[in-house]
C-alpha cells in the first residue's frame, strides 16, 4: 500500500495546534464533550453514541468526527475551519466527493508539563473495517500508559525511546530529558512521530531509523524506554507494530541483555515485555536469568499470565481477524507452537534496570496482580534501593543499623473479641505498592518502637525481655524476616 504521508511543514503544524487549541480538543474537553455513556460505547467499538454526541457545525463537534471518529464531514465545514488542501497534501485528510475524511487518528495528550499535546496514528481498526496494514501504527493505548506512569521522576540530559511508534513515550520524555532520540523500524511510525512531535510544539525530539540499538551505537543515555514489539508468534513478524523475527520471548531477552552497554552509569532502562511461563521451569528464573551480570539492579514485576488460548484470542482480535477463512488455521498454528514448546501461559509485566556497575547488584522478581498506586515511577527507585540494601545487609550489620518503619504503614490486630491475643498481626502500606505482611509479635513490636535512632539490635533484646523470650535466639531468627520486610518497603534503614 503507497504511504501518503508527508512531513508537515512548521507553519502548518503551528496553524493545526491553535486551531485544535481554540476548539478545546484536549484531554479534557475531549472527555466533557462526549461524556461517560459515549466514551464506555467507544471501549465497546460502538460509535452511535458519540457520532450522536458530537452533531452539529460545532467545532469541537467536528473536528471529534473527523479526526477521533473518522465519520466523513461536509467539505464546506472543513474548509471552514481548516486549511483542507494543505492538509491533503500531506496526507492526513483525504477530500472525495464534497465529503472529507481523516487519514490518520488525531489524539490529544497531556504532557509531562500539563500542555496539551497530540499523538498522531493510523486510524484504528474495527471489526468489520478488514486488516491492519502490515506497517500499521496504533495509538496511545493502555500499554504506553502503563509506561509512561512508571518512567523514574527528575531531569535527564539525554534519553532515548526505543521502538517510538506515534511516538507518545518520546513526547512525555520531551518534557523531562534536554534531548530524546526516538527509534524506529518502520519508516511511517517515524513520519508519525514526528508529526506527533510537530503539532504538540516539540522540538527536542530526533527521529533515527533502524532495529532495537544498531541506530545509536556506541552512544549512552540516562534514560531508555521502550514499549518494544514483544509479541510472541510462531511466525514471520506480520505487524511490526506488535511482532518481531525473533523467536518466542527473545526479543525481550536480547533488550534487556544489550541496554546496560547504552546506560550512563546510574542510568534507568524502563520497559514494558512479555515472558513465557514454560513446563519445569520457573518464570522467575528465566526472567532473572536474562538480568543476570548486567551489573544492574532493578524491579521485574509480572501484572498478569494468560493462558495460551486466552493469548492467542487478544492478538487475533487485535488484528481483526475473528470471523475471517484465516483464524482457524493461525489460532490452530499458535496453538501448536504453544505445545512444541511446552508453554503453559504467557506473563506480561515490566522491567526496571538501574546500571548501578555493581557486582553484588540484584534485580528483584516478584508477582503483583493487585492495584498499586500511580505514578509507579514516583517511588520506584525507592523500591529498587529497598531491594539492594537488604541484598547487602549481613546479620551483623542488619542488627547495628538503624531502622525506621516506613511512611504510611500500619498495622492490623485480627482475632476472636474478647480474647487477650490476636490470631493474626498485619502491617499494611496505605500507598505505594499497598502491601501486606504478616509478621510476629517481636516484628510487630519492632515496628512500634522504630524510629531510626537506636539500632536494631538493642531494640529487640529489650522486646525478647517484655515478650520473655531468648535475646540470642530473637535475634538469629529476626534478621531474615526483617530483611524481607525492608526489600517490601515496610521498614527503611536510616542513612
Amino acid at each position: 500500500m503507497p504511504d501518503s504521508l508527508r512531513p508537515i511543514p512548521p507553519r502548518l503544524a503551528d496553524q493545526l495546534r491553535h486551531v485544535l487549541i481554540d476548539a478545546d480538543y484536549t484531554v479534557h474537553g475531549v472527555r466533557d464533550r462526549l461524556g461517560d455513556m459515549a466514551a464506555r460505547a467507544l471501549a465497546r467499538e460502538q460509535l452511535i453514541p458519540a457520532l450522536r454526541a458530537t452533531g452539529g457545525e460545532e467545532h469541537l463537534g467536528l473536528l471529534l468526527r473527523l479526526w477521533w471518529l473518522h465519520a466523513p464531514v461536509p467539505e464546506a465545514s472543513v474548509r471552514a475551519i481548516l486549511p483542507l488542501q494543505e492538509l491533503a497534501d500531506v496526507g492526513l485528510l483525504t477530500a472525495d466527493g464534497g465529503e472529507v475524511r481523516a487519514a490518520v487518528h488525531l489524539e490529544p495528550r497531556e504532557l509531562a508539563d500539563e500542555r496539551p499535546g497530540y499523538v498522531v496514528s493510523d486510524p484504528i481498526v474495527r471489526p468489520g473495517d478488514g486488516q491492519p496494514r502490515s506497517d500499521h501504527v496504533v495509538g496511545a493505548g493502555g500499554a504506553s500508559a502503563t509506561l509512561s506512569k512508571l518512567i523514574v521522576e527528575g531531569p535527564v540530559e539525554r534519553a532515548l525511546d526505543l521502538g517510538t511508534g506515534c511516538g507518545v513515550q518520546a513526547l512525555y520524555l520531551a518534557g523531562r530529558a534536554a534531548e530524546v532520540c526516538a527509534t524506529d523500524v518502520n519508516p511511517r511510525a517515524l513520519r508519525l512521530a514526528e508529526i506527533s512531535c510537530a503539532l504538540s510544539g516539540v522540538h527536542n525530539v530526533h527521529m533515527r531509523s533502524g532495529s532495537l540499538f544498531d541506530p545509536v551505537q556506541g552512544e549512552r543515555f540516562d534514560l531508555i524506554t521502550s514499549n518494544p514489539p514483544f509479541v510472541i508468534t510462531p511466525e514471520p513478524a506480520r505487524y511490526t507494530y506488535r511482532e518481531s523475527d525473533l523467536p518466542g520471548d527473545g526479543l525481550c531477552a536480547d533488550l534487556v541483555r544489550q541496554a546496560p552497554r547504552y546506560l550512563t552509569d546510574g542510568g534507568w532502562c524502563q520497559m514494558l515485555a512479555n515472558w513465557l511461563h514454560v513446563d519445569g521451569e520457573d518464570w522467575r528464573d528465566r526472567v532473572g536469568d536474562w538480568t543476570a551480570g548486567t551489573g544492574c539492579s532493578g524491579w521485574v514485576v509480572q501484572r498478569d499470565v494468560q493462558d495460551p488460548a486466552e493469548y492467542v484470542e487478544l492478538w487475533l482480535r487485535d488484528s481483526c481477524e475473528h470471523g475471517t477463512p484465516e483464524y482457524t488455521r493461525r489460532y490452530d498454528a499458535w496453538l501448536d507452537y504453544f505445545e512444541r514448546e511446552g508453554v503453559r501461559g504467557i506473563g506480561f509485566g515490566w522491567i526496571c534496570l538501574r546500571n548501578d556497575v555493581a557486582q553484588d547488584a540484584t534485580v528483584r522478581v516478584e508477582e503483583l496482580r493487585h492495584e498499586i498506586e500511580q505514578p509507579v515511577g514516583r517511588y520506584l527507585p525507592d523500591v529498587v534501593d529497598g531491594a539492594m540494601t537488604s541484598h547487602r545487609l549481613t546479620d551483623a550489620a542488619l542488627l547495628s543499623a538503624h531502622v525506621a518503619l516506613a511512611p504510611g504503614v500500619t498495622e492490623e490486630r485480627i482475632g476472636v473479641p474478647g480474647t487477650p491475643d490476636p490470631e493474626r498481626i498485619l502491617l499494611r502500606q496505605r500507598n505505594g505498592l499497598q502491601r501486606v505482611a504478616q509478621v510476629g509479635t517481636v516484628e510487630a513490636g519492632l515496628a512500634s518502637v522504630c524510629d531510626g535512632t537506636m539500632p536494631v539490635g538493642p531494640l529487640l533484646d529489650a522486646i525478647a525481655e517484655l515478650t520473655e523470650q531468648d535475646p540470642a535466639s530473637v535475634r538469629e531468627r529476626v534478621p531474615d524476616v526483617l530483611r524481607s520486610l525492608i526489600a517490601e518497603g515496610f521498614f527503611r534503614v536510616a542513612r
